[in-house]
């Protein structure tokens, strides 16, 4: 095994150690209603894949959500991404293919689009993360969100300051002020954009455009469906 291969199995596998109450760790929980056989597994495998191209090939800037939704990162094992937009996140890290976890049709996520919409246009290999690492939902709502508390933050920091260890990036942008709020509780220094969400898609287009010196407008739709 390579130094890389082994730092990127031990990321992975603290990640998958996280244990906690109405919360979901996709890279070790199985959901009775939409995962195939496997799934925890297929999601490691997609995490370590992501993980592995940014580090083969380094990454300017990380992006930091606040936690994983039910919609995306539940499902996939990868922050900001839903499995519409799998392909779209191996072709930007220069990652092997990323692999559904899920039976039936492949679900979108709001938020997810207009994220790739931008990421699609920069076209630089960003990595995606968020300060919770799982899925916080609601006590006995596992298809819910919520947001995580502090003291699951601060029991997840060393998994933060490992990930930003290992990939040294020259900026980390956080997405929404949630976010932006979350990593200055950890003592990390961010730069904040708008969460596209309740109305600021205009307002995150136009910060990420102006930070990556792009035309303040929104990728065409024939763009899009190069890659969903």
């Amino acid at each position: 095994m390579t130094e890389r291969s082994e730092l990127v199995d031990n990321f992975v596998t603290s990640v998958a150690a996280l244990r906690f109450d109405n919360a979901f760790n996709p890279y070790a929980d199985t959901c009775v209603d939409f995962d195939i056989p496997g799934a925890p597994e297929v999601r490691r495998k997609n995490l370590a894949r992501a993980l592995d191209a940014a580090l083969a090939t380094g990454v300017e800037s990380v992006w930091v959500a606040r936690d994983l939704g039910y919609r995306g990162g539940r499902r996939t094992g990868l922050a900001l991404t839903d499995e519409a937009h799998l392909n779209a996140h191996a072709a930007l890290l220069g990652a092997k293919e990323f692999k559904r976890s899920t039976r039936g049709p492949a679900t979108a996520e709001r938020t997810a689009t207009v994220i790739w919409r931008m990421l699609m246009q920069i076209g630089k290999p960003i990595f995606l993360w968020n300060v919770f690492p799982l899925h916080p939902h609601g006590a006995g709502r596992p298809m819910s969100n919520r947001p995580h508390t502090r003291a699951e933050r601060q029991a997840c920091r060393h998994i933060m300051v490992t990930l930003l260890d290992l990939l040294d990036p020259k900026a980390i942008l956080a997405i929404g002020r949630d976010a932006e709020a979350a990593m200055a509780d950890l003592d990390i220094a961010v730069k904040q954009v708008r969460h596209p969400s309740y109305g600021g898609q205009p307002e995150f287009i136009d910060s990420v455009s102006a930070y990556y010196g792009l035309q303040k407008r929104e990728p065409k739709q024939e763009t899009l469906s190069l890659f969903e």
